[in-house]
């Protein structure tokens, strides 16, 4: 410990080190239930790229592992440290390099948060899609660890669609480019997509150059309640296999409808079993949400309402936004899963996930980011409970099961880390482990970086 110390002090400022236990402990782990963590020996808080290389030249000197990491949103364990491990907080590197018009980029450290980033370059008049429930605090280093969504993915794709170019400071210091600043490039292997998602294992991103899109005018939502989560899956399908593009297609089961109004009174109908909301950013919304509330109709829904203005819109989507949030408030603790499934597959697999709450006698309330099929079942238990933490961690892998059993994916955007290890091994086989962790020893030959995530 000494020795590690002493070596970082040398390139470091004493403000960039923290080594009170009380601290470090904060910084032990991210917002996920059921994942191990251990105890840090130092938390490094670097502002440039020169200080991480040298952390990581230290690391590898000493042998002493490294856990990245971002403002520790995530839900998978992903940033969680191991004992006596670097854990290196890239959130000090949070400036804006630069936005071009022209080239339509951005070009940001790891730290910068996304809500930042997508204000500044508004002011440009451009768009940065990506926008995750927690893009007021989560970080783009973090999203592009994780290869994070968000609600808007249905038209505008993922984290993984806009990142063109990454700076990567490699387990031994070397610093690696990758990618470009162009509109097409096609040299070399794709580099950029293997780093994104790879959840610190394979390299530090200390800049990112970020694809932009024009800013689309003002969306317009629409509601509509329905009888059945069955009913409301059947108008998405509807919507989707009729062409439409909606800038969002958000459905909230009646549990998280409910906890919604509990937690901040918006509302909402009570009596709906599920909420669809969809929106539309093109320059003639209202006709869009016209067309789909017919869709909405035809497929049985009992009310359909559309927003008069985008003040009311923006309050319906802050609702679809709180709605992790207010799950967490129903009880002392939750585990959120992130299955995504076949969009043809959606009804089925909320109608396993209630069958999954009643065989376990747990509360699960569903939010989905239904255009994409991606499926957020929230399981919701007393953490001091041991028999039900017990069935907690049950249902949460009974419905892991079922969302591979319907042909869809453990992850839609939250990550492996911790959590779904196992899962993840389930889901690859032992063909695809293998050739991840062949690629793994490539990039870290030491196994320094973030032990013990993904496999």
């Amino acid at each position: 410990m000494s020795d590690l110390l002493e070596r970082l002090r040398t390139e470091l400022p004493a403000e960039a080190l923290i080594t009170d236990p009380d601290v470090t402990a904060s910084y032990a782990h991210d917002m996920a239930s059921f994942c191990a963590a251990g105890t840090p020996a130092v938390v490094v808080l670097p502002r440039t790229v020169e200080q991480v290389q040298h952390v990581m030249r230290t690391a590898t000197a000493l042998r002493v592992p490294v856990v990245p990491q971002g403002a520790r949103t995530g839900l998978s364990g992903a940033a969680n440290a191991s004992d006596g491990c670097i854990v290196l907080s890239l959130v000090k590197m949070d400036r804006i390099l630069e936005i071009s018009p022209v080239d339509r980029i951005a070009v940001v450290e790891p730290g910068v948060v996304n809500a930042v980033l997508s204000r500044a370059v508004n002011a440009h008049g451009l768009y940065y899609p990506p926008d995750p429930s927690s893009w007021e605090t989560c970080t783009i280093g973090g999203n592009i660890g994780t290869a994070s969504g968000g609600l808007c993915c249905v038209k505008y794709g993922v984290t993984a669609e806009y990142v063109l170019g990454l700076d990567v400071v490699l387990a031994d210091g070397r610093l690696l480019t990758t990618g470009r600043r162009t509109a097409k490039g096609v040299a070399g292997y794709d580099l950029t997509r293997l780093l994104v998602g790879s959840e610190g294992s394979l390299g530090i991103i200390v800049k990112a150059v970020l694809a932009l899109k024009p800013q689309p005018p003002q969306q317009l939502v629409l509601a509509a309640e329905f009888p059945s989560a069955a009913t409301a899956c059947d108008a998405v399908c509807r919507i989707m296999e009729r062409g439409h593009t909606p800038s969002l297609l958000e459905l909230m089961d009646r549990t998280t409808v409910r906890a919604v109004n509990e937690l901040a009174s918006m509302g909402l109908p009570e009596t709906t079993e599920a909420l669809l909301l969809c929106a539309f950013d093109t320059p003639d919304p209202a006709a869009d949400l016209a067309a789909v509330g017919a869709l909405c109709t035809a497929a049985g829904a009992t009310e359909v309402v559309p927003a008069d203005d985008p003040a009311e819109s923006e309050l319906l989507l802050q609702a679809r936004r709180m709605s992790l949030t207010a799950l967490e408030a129903v009880t002392s603790a939750t585990m959120i899963d992130d299955v995504c499934v076949p969009r043809s597959r959606l009804g089925a697999m909320l109608e396993g996930t209630a069958a999954i709450a009643e065989e376990y006698g747990l509360t699960i309330g569903v939010c989905s980011h239904a255009g994409d099929g991606n499926t957020h079942p929230v399981v919701c238990f007393d953490h001091t409970d041991p028999d039900e933490s017990r069935r907690a961690r049950e249902s949460f892998d009974a419905i892991m099961a079922l969302g591979l059993e319907l042909g869809g994916t453990i992850t839609g955007e939250h990550g492996v880390g911790v959590l779904k290890k196992e899962w993840l091994a389930r889901e690859l086989g032992e063909t695809g482990i293998a050739l991840q962790r062949s690629i793994k020893a490539a990039f870290d030959p030491l196994g320094l970086l973030n032990p013990g995530k993904l496999f």
